[in-house]
């Protein structure tokens, strides 16, 4: 796909997104490969089985986005957001998702090995970063806390 054709879908789902119209993205089964995706709003697009390739994805809001089947083999995913992603078959990412009964009705606990990035709820950023937001979050929540570190260390295990 052209950059030019590219860029009149993203607009049109950003109207889409805003109430104004416009169309929801649908770019399943695309080539986007080396795309220019940088800061692109495609927030509950339809990615599926897309070629994303080396596609330039830095900063952009994949949140709700389905990605099943699509290749993100050296895709530059720094930054996005990358929060409620449907990630089942993705190509070329290794992604560990486990579902987890917290205090928030199917919350999930995403790693992306590749990548180094968590994703919980709202939260998106390295390990480290992770057992903070925990930390603090659930301070005052012992049991809570120990579910969280149960499933990190579950799917650490996995992805050896």
């Amino acid at each position: 796909m052209k950059q030019k054709e590219l860029d009149i879908i993203l607009e049109n789902h950003g109207k889409w997104l805003r109430g104004k119209g416009g169309k929801k993205a649908d770019i399943n089964n695309v080539d986007l490969g080396n795309a220019n995706l940088r800061r692109a709003d495609l927030k509950g697009a339809d990615l599926s089985n897309a070629d994303l390739r080396c596609a330039d994805l830095r900063g952009a809001n994949l949140s709700y986005a389905n990605l099943s089947y699509a290749d993100l083999n050296g895709a530059n995913l720094s930054y996005a957001n990358l929060n409620w992603i449907n990630w089942r078959d993705v190509v070329s990412l290794t992604v560990i998702a486990v579902q987890i009964n917290t205090t928030r009705k199917n919350n999930q606990i995403t790693y992306i090995k590749e990548l180094e990035i968590w994703t919980t709820g709202c939260f998106q950023g390295t390990l480290e970063e992770l057992k903070t937001s925990i930390e603090n979050t659930h301070k005052d929540n012992e049991k809570l806390k120990a579910k969280y570190y149960r499933v990190i260390d579950f799917i650490l295990q996995e992805a050896e």
